[in-house]
């Protein structure tokens, strides 16, 4: 309305119903976990896409992708998204991050004395590739059984529904 172009990342969060993706909001910046596995998958520089958007020539890039799935396990602390307990000690970092295809997106964490500890309640995004869905599922999954802290939990069923839809 007030004649102004925008410049920047545009997040769409959608939700999947039996009429059709909805939109549940928009935000102006990437969304978290969301953009950890497209990260994964990305093959082409994210500072030169970042920076060709601010200059206005995004049209000049040619974006490329692995050819590979990617999945994002969030690991989160006991009580989340109430009360949840910070400070405690996160193990098995330094095992997942000798796994290929692998990464740890921290989101709750900080440092105290030397240790990577929880500060939040989404604390870790486990994100993992794999050749298809299913075996970025189980890396992700066999990542993220290698990581605890006290009280953590995770979901059980992150990329079911496009198994399932894959499967039809």
């Amino acid at each position: 309305r007030e004649g102004r172009r925008y410049v920047g990342v545009l997040y769409a969060g959608l939700m999947m119903t039996k009429s059709g993706p909805k939109v549940v909001e928009f935000n102006c910046r990437f969304g978290d976990p969301e953009i950890q596995p497209l990260v994964m998958r990305l093959d082409t520089d994210l500072v030169d896409l970042l920076e060709a958007v601010t200059d206005r020539r995004l049209d000049e890039i040619d974006i490329k992708w692995k050819d590979a799935a990617a999945v994002c396990v969030v690991m989160a602390s006991k009580g989340y998204p109430g009360k949840y307990e910070k400070g405690l000690p996160i193990n098995g970092l330094q095992a997942v991050a000798q796994l290929d295809d692998v990464e740890v997106f921290h989101a709750g964490t900080a440092q105290k004395s030397g240790k990577i500890v929880t500060n939040g309640g989404r604390v870790l995004g486990v994100t993992a590739l794999g050749a298809d869905i299913p075996t970025a599922i189980e890396r992700a999954y066999e990542a993220t059984r290698m990581l605890s802290f006290d009280g953590s939990h995770y979901r059980t069923d992150i990329g079911q529904k496009a198994v399932a839809h894959i499967a039809r």
